[in-house]
């Protein structure tokens, strides 16, 4: 995973044409922010399905996504038409990747939707609309006809989504988070469910949670791949390496490394060599 920001775009390019020359590496991220949240409050943070887009036409093997698109950011509608088209683009290598939204506690993410005269609801609208834009996006890859849809929080008329997203029936929902209630639109909806790392007692809690929550709608929680984010520090590679053994051991055979700028050169080999290989 490569932060687009602090950073240029010809470092991430090259990065992840690195890393679509390494088999190790399978799927490389970018994250949804239209502002920095570390480092230089001003500095340069590239808008996410944009620059996803320019390195999907720019690679060949690695899937690729969001982890995850701000659900707060841009209508269902008009995200289904933007995965689709990244999806086409690379040759249908998207994973979907999507979210809530930056929680209200955290003031750098905050500020942009302030900056961007984007709404911020509280947590319940921010869950029910999560949950409706699921529903949506997946309706408008799949449906052949134009379709209504009449709900709490999405209004739509005449909905229709052309071209589909090349890989069928669609692209691998993945959905990030860790809340209760975000747990609950997991097992409803999620392909892949995605978490932060750093506390594996409470990311084995979460994950039993949404076994639990699974189980009460008839779902087979074997069905969601769970996937981890861990981070990466060039000059001591050994508690990521731990980290990497302790989140497969629990069942997180997912791994999303996330690498600070700036990149070494050579980095995706060093991540395949001293991460992947020695872990």
């Amino acid at each position: 995973m490569t932060a687009p920001m602090q950073v240029g775009y010809e470092d991430i390019l090259r990065v992840w044409q690195e890393a679509d020359a390494v088999p190790l590496i399978e799927h490389a991220w970018l994250f949804d922010h239209l502002m920095p949240i570390g480092g230089d409050p001003l500095g340069p943070a590239y808008e996410g399905w944009t620059l996803l887009s320019a390195l999907a036409a720019q690679t060949r093997r690695l899937r690729l996504g969001l982890l995850v698109t701000s659900n707060r950011f841009r209508p269902p509608a008009m995200l289904a038409k933007i995965a689709a088209t990244v999806d086409v683009v690379s040759g249908g290598r998207l994973d979907f990747g999507i979210g809530a939204g930056s929680r209200p506690d955290h003031p750098l993410a905050r500020r942009e939707y302030e900056a961007h005269g984007l709404p911020f609801h509280d947590f319940a609208h921010s869950m029910g609309s999560l949950a409706e834009a699921c529903t949506v996006i997946r309706q408008l890859w799949t449906s052949p006809e134009p379709f209504d849809f009449d709900g709490e929080f999405v209004q739509l008329t005449g909905a229709y989504c052309n071209p589909k997203p090349l890989q069928h029936p669609y692209p691998p929902i993945v959905i990030g988070g860790r809340s209760s209630a975000l747990l609950r639109v997991v097992a409803r909806h999620a392909d892949i469910w995605n978490i932060p790392g750093g506390n594996m007692p409470d990311v084995i809690a979460r994950s039993a949670l949404l076994d639990r929550y699974c189980a009460e709608i008839g779902r087979d929680p074997a069905d969601i791949t769970r996937s981890i984010h861990l981070g990466v520090s060039y000059t001591d590679p050994a508690p990521t390496r731990a980290a990497i053994r302790a989140a497969t051991d629990a069942g997180f055979h997912h791994i999303v490394l996330g690498l600070p700028a700036p990149y070494p050169e050579g980095v995706a080999q060093w991540v395949a060599n001293e991460l992947v290989i020695s872990s």
